[in-house]
């Protein structure tokens, strides 16, 4: 059986995590996932890079120990990597015993392979780069070509590693036909790299002493590279005899997947140095290495260096962690660049989480809870039109996993949620309820609507791994699938109880939002509340009705006319919670209802009461029973 491996760089401890550090982790997550579905033997490992300069730097200007600073900022990595449901199988430090076991170990191969000796060293070095750069390939005034920061000319004694004698096997391996760096963008650009010539590299340091000590060199430190690279493999085993089974399962053997996931900024060391180094170890090299865009922020790299980070915890508290990722994976082509603005996320909320997927799914659950008493419908379908397109966005949606194409994948699965809504439209099942000559054709009908549902939450477990099994459970699979044959169609189960429906995507107020992230005047002192008697408050009758009938105010994006029993009058309401509650929705809801209320028109229509609904920001969550009573009773 074919092993998956998925690693992600190892993080700098220089500072807390952001949206870049966020992505690449889902990113491998989700694949991760993904292939667990598919029932292949899943590695997947993440950890931080804890050695070198900058972190030394770093920790000094806050007057720590460079282990101090690492130990805090990877408890943070910790933390965060839990709240987004993370599920590497190993976590790797580079000031681990077992990761200095194992570099020793690659170091002494690349002794035995003649490709190490001692030379002096000057060059042009970027801190936040750990890497040399020649003088036609900085930025003019001596700026990284990353970072756009000052470089600086160091000058020392080196143990250098003799990357050109293996300039001609790169471009070998770059042309192979697997393909191993992707996308081919990034395989031209390495590979114009590579053919223009290759100067042997330093994998020493004579002045630094945060690193690992350099084997049979006293006084020099492992270069942070050839350190952190390593990681690959240490994790797994490599160097420790007897404890190497996992690197011998999902590193050494034949025909698994080997894929590191990287942003371009590390192209070089990823796809030049790395496979160079295991060249010259008589080591497997990775079977992909993948390098994805960065996420722009004002047209910048999102990252510390260039003071646009975004952290993670203001989005996550307002809109869920599962939000964010589906937003980061469905924006972004992988391995293009992307922009990352609050009003995208919120527009792409709205429009597929709040509109598409959860009204599809409230309108299909309040309907066949109406209909077949709280339970799905009874009868399922094997001959309507969304069986083939169901059929053929598995097999789009899957083919994407595969590559990755995430953005195409989760396009794949909105193609069902389009089709199934177009379905349900066309066919009017609220117009059948009540109908006993018609239960069989609404069975049918919501069936096939609920499955598609089924099908595409299905998809959406590798992305949302903590709102897809809630969405499952709301149409009364309780149980997440373990296999990605539940993509296929006939999964939906007959009779079983659906739980009343509750917003899973709350609609978010863009310009609530927004509004929040302006600078605020100074806060007014609250009004007196002025408090009223028992006696007064009992001048306000509050009583549960029924919706018996629904539909939406012309020329109104807000308001709602309602039907509503009051078990002695039937009255006309107006609502204005259309935005929340599509009117199909609410037919056959138990509401509270201010009943006393003088009557007043609105867009024309005479509204003869209130229905009572909270305000969660800014959109209307409404007041019901725990349990159906009599029409008409009053609310104490």
């Amino acid at each position: 059986m074919r092993t998956f491996y998925v690693t992600t760089p190892i993080y700098y401890v220089n500072d807390l995590p952001h949206i870049g550090h966020i992505y690449t982790t889902i990113v491998a997550d989700t694949l991760a996932r993904f292939h667990r579905l598919a029932g292949e033997p899943v590695h997947f490992l993440t950890g931080t890079d804890e050695h070198g300069q900058k972190i030394e730097r770093a920790a000094a200007e806050q007057g720590i120990a460079p282990i101090a600073l690492a130990d805090r900022v990877v408890a943070r990595f910790h933390e965060v990597w839990q709240q987004f449901g993370i599920s590497n199988d190993d976590f790797i430090r580079t000031t681990e015993p077992r990761h200095r076991l194992g570099v020793e170990a690659l170091i002494q191969r690349l002794y035995a392979s003649g490709d190490l000796y001692v030379d002096k060293h000057t060059g042009w070095y970027c801190t936040p780069c750990e890497t040399f750069y020649t003088e036609k390939e900085l930025l003019p005034g001596n700026l990284c070509p990353i970072h756009e920061l000052p470089v600086e000319r160091q000058e020392e004694e080196n143990v250098f590693f003799r990357l050109s004698r293996y300039q001609d096997r790169l471009l070998e391996w770059y042309d192979s036909q697997t393909e191993p760096v992707r996308p081919r963008v990034r395989a031209n650009e390495v590979r114009s790299f590579v053919a223009s010539g290759l100067r042997d590299l330093s994998v020493s340091r004579s002045n630094l002493a945060w690193g690992l000590p350099f084997p049979g060199h006293p006084g020099h430190t492992v270069y942070v590279w050839l350190d952190a690279l390593s990681n690959y493999i240490t994790a797994l085993g490599f160097g420790r005899p007897g404890e190497d089974q996992r690197y011998q399962d999902f590193w050494a053997s034949e025909g698994g997947v080997r894929l590191h996931l990287v942003g371009k900024d590390i192209l070089r060391h990823h796809c030049v140095y790395w496979p160079a180094f295991l060249m010259a170890a008589g080591l497997p090299l990775p079977s992909t290495v993948f390098v994805h865009g960065f996420w722009l922020r004002d047209a910048k790299k999102i990252a510390k260096s260039t003071g646009s980070a975004v952290r993670p915890d203001e989005i996550v508290s307002r809109f869920g962690p599962d939000s964010l990722r589906y937003f980061l994976l469905r924006e972004m082509v992988f391995g293009q660049d992307a922009s990352f603005s609050d009003e995208g996320f919120v527009d792409r909320y709205n429009s597929d989480l709040a509109n598409d997927l959860g009204n599809t799914i409230s309108r299909l659950v309040t309907l066949s809870r109406r209909a077949f008493g709280g339970l799905t419908p009874p009868e399922s379908c094997a001959d309507n039109p969304l069986i083939p397109v169901a059929e053929s966005v598995a097999a789009e949606y899957r083919q994407a996993m595969e590559e990755p194409a995430f953005s195409r994948a989760l396009e794949a699965l909105w193609k069902l949620l389009a089709e199934t809504n177009q379905y349900i439209v066309e066919r009017q099942p609220w117009t059948l309820l009540g109908k006993p000559e018609e239960a069989r054709r609404l069975s049918r009908i919501l069936w096939n609507g609920l499955e598609a549902v089924r099908i595409v939450a299905t998809g959406l477990l590798p992305v949302m791994p903590a709102i897809a099994p809630r969405l499952l459970a709301a149409i009364g699979q309780p149980e997440p699938p373990s296999s990605l044959a539940a993509l296929a169609w006939g999964g939906l189960a007959n009779s079983v109880p659906l739980p009343e429906p509750s917003p899973l995507f709350p609609r978010i107020d863009k310009a609530a939002y927004l509004a929040d992230a302006q600078p605020t005047a100074p806060a007014k002192s609250a009004p007196e509340k002025k408090m009223v008697s028992i006696d007064e408050f009992f001048k306000t009758e509050l009583k549960v009705a029924t919706v018996q009938a629904a539909e939406a105010v012309p020329k109104s994006s807000k308001l709602v006319k309602l039907t509503v029993d009051l078990g002695d009058e039937v009255r006309t309401v107006v609502a204005g919670i259309v935005q929340q509650y599509p009117p199909e929705s609410l037919v056959g809801r138990q509401v509270i209802l201010v009943a006393n209320l003088e009557p007043a028109k609105l867009m024309g229509i005479e509204s003869q009461g209130m229905v009572l609904a909270a305000s969660i920001d800014g959109l209307p969550v409404l007041l019901q029973p725990e349990r159906a009573v009599p029409n008409g009773t009053r609310v104490k």
